[in-house]
């Protein structure tokens, strides 16, 4: 027993001495200058792990019958529910003469390690796989990939595991592949707002995107809508369509989440008569956009003075259970009054209070009449009192 506790305390202090970070040369400069650009990772501090009774531990160790595989030792792992344990296992068995860890090991106890949250231990495995611990497995590169994504700290980890995977030999099975090119544009896409803050990373939505192409990885409707997602957020049109009308080249379908990123973000850009085109074919397409995109359309077709397609397209969100908000109601409406049509602003307000389904609350009912009534009135002589006054002493004298 004093041995096999010695055993447990030893990977704990080599721990202590082993590199964390590895400065991996990118093999692909824009991805490169990406992950420079990521802040430099704050490092949490170190959850406790909690040292399992021996009892349980040797009674595990007797379980593993001597002469056991990595799989014996994943299925251990996999069948523990408290990740010290299974961790302990999993450094025991490295001690072990003749034994070296596999893929499915490594793969049992990142899952226990994250599972268990246990982050530093998780990393350090993460470490192991990236130095080359274990041969080269595309399963447990992508559960990398995924832990890492799910930490800001570890995205640069992650583009590194993702330039080893490229620079793998074909033969060994682990190129990067659909659910690799998801994960990292995932991540991205999450960070991807408004420009110009946010070019830098459609920069990498690029690369990325290019890389796949040359690399012959057939994507699926998710992940174009995962580009078009960024390139919509951007702005970027043109790049929308393009990946857009390319869809069908996959065998992919657009949905309505597709239609959705392209729709908003032509209204936002300013070419509403494209933005209805296109929402009027996602709508015979039986597809129902979300309440942004409708919101967007009322309100860019109001600020137009398109009224009838802006009342159109309102009316078709409240049929469709959308709930618009305040701001898009305020928006017709008083670009209703500008246009001097102060009558049909009032007709279309009654019309939404008497709409069964609750298309107006008694609070935004008279929040919207009230801001009707003052907006409809003159108010060119709406000076205060005590301003007129001294502008008419002033004149006098």
């Amino acid at each position: 027993m004093a041995l096999l506790a010695a055993a447990r305390r030893l990977p704990r202090v080599l721990r202590l001495l082993k590199l964390r970070h590895f400065a991996t040369a990118s093999s692909s400069p824009s991805l490169g200058e990406f992950a420079t650009s990521v802040p430099a990772p704050v490092w949490e501090p170190q959850s406790p792990v909690r040292a399992p009774p021996d009892d349980q531990f040797a009674a595990w160790v007797t379980r593993l019958r001597p002469g056991f595989t990595a799989c014996d030792l994943a299925d251990a792992i996999n069948s523990e529910q408290d990740p010290d344990l299974a961790l302990a296992l999993f450094r025991w068995a490295a001690l072990r003469p003749g034994f070296r860890h596999a893929p499915v090991s490594y793969l049992a106890a990142l899952n226990a390690a994250a599972s268990g949250k246990r982050p530093v231990a998780a990393e350090n495995l993460i470490h192991d796989v990236l130095a080359g611990a274990c041969t080269p497995d595309l399963q447990l590169f992508n559960s990398c990939l995924r832990f890492c994504c799910d930490r800001r700290s570890l995205f640069p980890i992650a583009f590194d595991m993702f330039n080893k995977m490229r620079a793998l030999p074909a033969s060994a099975a682990c190129r990067p592949n659909v659910e690799t090119y998801t994960l990292l544009l995932s991540t991205v896409v999450r960070r991807v707002r408004r420009p110009p803050a946010s070019l830098v990373y459609l920069h990498a939505v690029r690369s990325l995107s290019r890389q796949m192409k040359a690399s012959g990885v057939v994507p699926d409707t998710y992940l174009l809508n995962l580009i078009i997602k960024a390139y919509g957020r951007c702005l970027e049109i043109d790049d929308a369509l393009k990946v857009f009308r390319e869809m069908p080249l996959y065998g992919c379908e657009p949905n309505e989440f597709t239609y959705g990123y392209i729709v908003k973000a032509m209204f936002q850009k300013g070419r509403t008569d494209k933005g209805l085109e296109y929402l009027r074919e996602m709508r015979e397409k039986g597809f129902v956009p979300s309440g942004g995109v409708y919101m967007s359309a009322v309100a860019a077709l109001a600020l137009e003075w398109r009224f009838e397609e802006s009342r159109e397209v309102l009316l078709d969100m409240l049929d469709s259970k959308r709930k618009p908000d305040m701001i898009t109601y305020r928006t017709l409406l008083e670009e209703l009054c500008r246009a001097a049509r102060t009558e049909d602003a009032f007709e279309l307000l009654e019309e939404l209070n008497a709409r069964k389904g609750g298309a107006l609350d008694q609070r935004m009912y008279s929040e919207l009449l009230d801001g009707l009534h003052w907006i409809s009135q003159p108010h060119q002589n709406s000076l205060p009192r005590r301003d007129m006054g001294s502008d008419e002493r002033d004149s006098g004298d």
